[in-house]
């Protein structure tokens, strides 16, 4: 009995320790920063499409997750990552960084404009995403494996 119990302690705390380590794997950081920007994207279109309430809150609260994500976004494609973890990332990423950081600095910039001038109501976050979404699909056109 004491062995099974001990056996099944040790199994779990493998596994457990793999998530902790798959966590901490740049693929897996990059696409929960991802799925970050796409929770803001789907709060700001929803405000802007009238679907949800304007709410000020919600409003900074997106942009400034967009404009952190995009600062720290590059920083999480060092070599070796290229592969792995279910990545949708194109190796043009590391052949091309350059281009791709001005891309992400870009996003930064644009949700850092909004930000300063935060939007009032739903056509000024509207206006917004028309300045913040080109720079969203500009790095995922050339950046981003379709699946």
């Amino acid at each position: 009995m004491k062995f099974r119990i001990l056996a099944a302690a040790a199994a779990l705390s493998i596994i457990g320790a793999g998530f902790v380590a798959a966590a901490d794997e740049p693929q897996v950081v990059r696409q929960e920063m991802m799925k970050k920007v796409g929770g803001a994207m789907g709060a700001l279109s929803g405000i802007a499409k009238g679907e949800k309430p304007y709410d000020a809150e919600v409003v900074k609260a997106s942009l400034t997750t967009m404009s952190e994500v995009a600062k720290a976004f590059p920083d999480q494609f060092p070599a070796g990552s290229e592969t792995g973890h279910d990545t949708e990332a194109k190796a043009a990423i590391w052949e091309q960084m350059d281009d791709f950081k001005a891309k992400a600095a870009k996003l930064g910039e644009a949700a850092d404009a909004a930000l300063a001038g935060l939007p009032a109501d739903q056509a000024a976050v509207g206006a917004a995403l028309g300045a913040i979404g080109p720079n969203c699909g500009g790095c995922h056109e050339v950046y981003r494996v379709k699946k």
